[in-house]
């Protein structure tokens, strides 16, 4: 569920990505709304790989959207136990490995909270002190089991929600697709989790900009790289202000409360686009000394932090490979 200017942002990011390659061949294209939020599809491949890529995105849609009575995961909310399908058990144990990786904070049970602060419906609220006591008791994703034959089995008090990680997951499903079509270069941009597939054309790097969280449809720097995913978590994407304060939509599992530590975003590079959009959301509910930590002592990945007071910190990885827009006096700072 992102604003519209997020989506018009998602547009652009993929003109981006694709202009300087364009005139080298023709790609196929596709865009559609998929997973509450704009998709937008360039492929240079076969012809009907755009569709293959179309069709499995809209189909994992159906099954993983929390708020659609048809769903695989709004049955589990409902039901409590069920046999979910091939790809809906994949990412559930992927998720469930991924709350472990990344020590809790990021989290596929903490959809009450999420409905108890508005953010599944837009009609907004401040939940009090002791109903968000209750609200954090029942976010664990301990809770959850998944047996071998897709059974998945909730506590009465659990819902999931796979918001944080679908895209990404998509991403890594579409990468699969584009491989066994023998696709030359792909740029997915599945709402703003950005697949970058095979080199260019003309055999020149993508580039990707990084959204300004004080004017989503401006960059505040741009990142040369190919053949990855790279996700974006931000609290311009989705807020709401009550009483002067500002709350955004990144739930922190601890507190169920929205996360309020100075960070502004965080974007992640990653071979894994599951891991890559759990990540984003993860570190930034880590805060930033324990999210760059983490990226200290947990090799594999790269990411770029943005903080309130104007400082930027890239680990090793993307550093060199980053470079900050004109007008932008942010201080970088490199992770090693």
């Amino acid at each position: 569920m992102k604003k519209l200017f997020f989506c018009a942002l998602c547009v652009l990011l993929t003109a981006l990505c694709l202009t300087s390659c364009a005139s080298e061949s023709s790609p196929s294209s596709a865009s559609f709304q998929a997973m509450d939020t704009l998709m937008s599809l360039k492929v240079y491949g076969s012809a009907d790989t755009c569709e293959q890529l179309q069709n499995k995105i809209t189909e994992l849609d159906s099954s993983l959207d929390a708020t659609d009575e048809k769903s695989e995961i709004f049955r589990l909310n409902t039901e409590k136990s069920a046999v979910v399908s091939k790809d809906t058990a994949a990412l559930l144990s992927d998720s469930l490995a991924l709350c472990d990786r990344l020590d809790g904070c990021f989290d596929l049970t903490v959809y009450p909270a999420v409905q108890a602060w508005g953010f599944t419906t837009g009609d907004y609220r401040v939940p009090t002190d002791s109903e968000l006591k209750t609200l954090s008791d029942k976010i664990d994703y301990t809770a959850v089991t998944l047996s071998d034959d897709g059974r998945v089995s909730l506590p009465e008090n659990v819902m999931l929600d796979l918001g944080a990680v679908a895209k990404g997951y998509a991403a890594d499903v579409s990468r699969k697709i584009l491989a066994d079509n023998k696709a030359q270069a792909a740029v997915l941009n599945l709402g703003g989790t950005i697949c970058l597939y095979g080199k260019k054309p003309d055999g020149s790097r993508f580039t990707v900009g990084i959204a300004d969280p004080e004017n989503p449809a401006g960059y505040f720097g741009y990142l040369s790289c190919d053949d990855t995913t790279v996700a974006t978590s931000g609290g311009y994407e989705r807020y709401f202000e009550h009483g002067g304060k500002r709350y955004i939509h990144i739930l922190d599992p601890a507190t169920a409360a929205p996360v309020d530590n100075g960070i502004l975003s965080v974007t992640i590079v990653s071979d894994s686009g599951a891991f890559a959009d759990a990540a984003s959301t993860a570190l930034f509910v880590m805060g930033l000394d324990r999210a760059t930590a983490y990226c200290r002592s947990h090799p594999g990945f790269d990411c770029i932090i943005l903080t309130d007071d104007k400082n930027l910190y890239l680990t090793e990885g993307v550093y060199d490979d980053f470079t900050l827009s004109d007008g932008y006096d942010f201080t970088l700072h490199k992770i090693s």
